[in-house]
């Protein structure tokens, strides 16, 4: 009998493992569980709501945002956001157009209500979670590509890249040269996805993809692509416990053997 007490604990204990961990990404059990999340972030709202106004490249959002219209302002105004500076090539500044792609950028990872389904874990100061492998459609990623492929930087990987902090700013350490976005990344989809740490994974336009920015007059169309992902990811969560679920009834059968 102390066997089968042993066998149902374990067995409950895989039923409310999600529930119970730590992790908030792991305990998501609907639809809106992974729509209705910001990611945990210095400047994140806890979950996504409408603002009266959002700045500039980030007016798409405002019905529906993961950000608020001061923290819009400061970041098109400021010559860094996380003490990271655009502008890290001495001698060089982001032409308007390629900052501009930055910024529209910048937008969606601040006020973005569609990411969840792509957050996973991370560890900095500034925030705990991050959006990873993201679909960005194709022809997002050419244009952004088009608008920077002749600025100058010195990194292929803004996010982990080895930059000289010692000022408080990143800049490009001396034994890392300044080249050119076409000599540094080769191509748009390399830049596109390499560029933030694989943020982004650049995709086919006719499979179902993010797009960076948008005409809200038109709806957000990011939002059918999260919520497509959301229920592809619980069939196959709900699949796995099933597998867990058996796997616990078919050791309980054979304790009753024994």
């Amino acid at each position: 009998m102390s066997h089968l007490l042993l066998a149902v604990v374990a067995w409950a204990a895989v039923l409310r493992g999600s529930v119970a961990s730590e992790n908030r990404l792991l305990n998501r059990q609907t639809v809106n569980d992974y729509l209705e999340m910001c990611m945990i972030g210095q400047n994140h709202k806890e979950v996504p709501g409408p603002e009266s106004s959002l700045y500039q490249e980030c007016l798409p959002w405002k019905d529906r945002s993961c950000c608020r219209d001061n923290v819009t302002q400061a970041f098109h105004n400021s010559p860094t956001w996380y003490k990271f500076s655009w502008n890290h090539c001495s001698g060089h500044q982001l032409s308007p157009r390629c900052k501009t792609r930055f910024v529209k950028d910048l937008c969606f990872y601040e006020c973005s209500p569609n990411v969840g389904p792509w957050l996973v874990q991370e560890n900095r100061k500034w925030r705990t979670e991050r959006f990873y492998n993201a679909p960005l459609c194709k022809n997002e990623c050419d244009a952004w590509w088009e608008d920077c492929k002749d600025d100058f930087t010195c990194m292929d990987n803004w996010s982990k890249g080895d930059f000289n902090w010692t000022s408080g700013v990143n800049s490009c350490p001396s034994h890392r040269p300044c080249r050119s976005f076409t000599q540094i990344f080769k191509n748009s989809t390399s830049f596109c996805e390499r560029v933030w740490d694989y943020a982004w994974q650049v995709v086919p336009d006719n499979q179902p993809c993010m797009k960076i920015w948008f005409d809200a007059s038109q709806g957000n169309p990011n939002y059918a692509v999260a919520k497509q992902k959301a229920e592809a990811l619980l069939t196959i969560s709900g699949a796995q416990r099933l597998t867990a679920l058996n796997a616990c009834l078919v050791i309980m059968l054979l304790i009753l053997i024994v």
